[in-house]
């Protein structure tokens, strides 16, 4: 037995579920692993967060922030942050993805998504932010050079010359500055279906369940929105984007439309950008090319996004650097 499990035994057994059996529900992307407890109180998840690689300790502030405002995010039974072990409220297995891929209708699970931002971010208060980073042009710029620095590579063949790099950078600076025109939110930044749970007996808000959020910031309120309906890993019908982003406005009518279209095309384009880069990242440095298949989706989005007069600056550099003929799924040998 390694020390680790040792310790989670231990924390297991004070918490009062060192007897419940014990299987593995998730591991994704992360260094995280969620395992399934079923004792005689229930079940519950145990989420085993290597403090060293991620967050638990911010996780259990946000959680209570979340469940405070009335979400549904998973209560804490008990933690131990120092070492990464945290007992969760089991909120069942029925994400939305799920959901959909069994039949449930697209339209009334968005809308629900939605309204839990809208609920969000009526009741956020900025007191509530102390300590929380911000989404700002550095951590903006850094996300967006994931593009620069994986995936540019894997369809060149060399690294990005530094002068591309430096044309890449300001033509971001040009047009970051329109998000910062939208009052700031919590943003918990991979809002999309696989991280949104179905909760039966639970009404309005309170049914959507919410995971995921560790690694949230205080910033655009768009940018959840841009999650949710420009999903890296999904292909969401854009009429239906419309409209929510129509419902969206007319919940939150103190919002600037003009602000909040030009923040949702922008920061479209920079989480395209990231993730294109990420899951070249996830491929080549960690050996999980199966996230190379949604690079497709991915470039329609960013091509879309691109489009818009608001992303001139970054368009250019694109038709400069990364022309048509390179947006593609790298080559296995180029990814490898």
């Amino acid at each position: 037995m390694s020390a680790r499990e040792a310790a989670l035994q231990r924390f297991l057994a004070e918490a009062g579920w060192g007897e419940a059996e014990r299987g593995v529900l998730a591991a994704d992307a992360s260094f995280r692993r969620y395992d399934r407890l079923v004792g005689r109180q229930g079940r519950a998840v145990l989420m085993d967060a290597p403090p060293e690689h991620e967050k638990p300790a911010t996780f259990v502030r946000l959680a209570r922030i979340l469940t405070g405002l009335g979400l549904s995010a998973p209560r804490i039974l008990a933690d131990d942050s120092e070492q990464g072990f945290v007992l969760l409220e089991d909120l069942g297995d029925e994400t939305f993805t799920r959901a959909l891929a069994a039949g449930r209708a697209e339209a009334p699970l968005y809308r629900l998504a939605v309204d839990t931002l809208v609920a969000l971010q009526r009741a956020w208060r900025p007191e509530l932010g102390a300590g929380i980073g911000r989404y700002d042009e550095a951590t903006y710029l850094a996300e967006a050079e994931l593009l620069t620095g994986w995936y540019l590579p894997a369809v060149t063949g060399h690294s990005t010359d530094p002068a591309a790099l430096a044309d890449y950078r300001e033509a971001w600076r040009a047009v970051l500055p329109v998000v910062e025109r939208l009052p700031a939110t919590l943003v918990l930044r991979d809002f999309h279906v696989d991280n949104l749970m179905v909760l039966k007996g639970r009404e309005g808000v309170a049914a959507c369940g919410l995971l995921d959020f560790q690694d949230a910031l205080i910033g655009s309120p768009a940018y959840d929105l841009v999650s949710l309906l420009r999903d890296a890993r999904r292909d969401v019908d854009q009429g239906l984007a419309a409209e929510l982003l129509a419902h969206y406005r007319a919940a939150l009518p103190e919002l600037d439309g003009a602000a909040l279209q030009a923040a949702y095309w922008v920061l479209g384009a920079q989480r395209s950008s990231k993730i294109i880069g990420i899951f070249t990242r996830l491929c080549r440095r960690d050996g999980k090319p199966r996230y190379l298949a949604h690079l497709p989706r991915l470039w329609r989005w960013l091509e879309e996004e691109l489009s818009h007069p608001e992303l001139a600056p970054v368009a250019a550099w694109f038709e400069r650097h990364l022309p048509p003929e390179l947006r593609r799924v790298p080559a296995p040998e180029q990814a490898a």
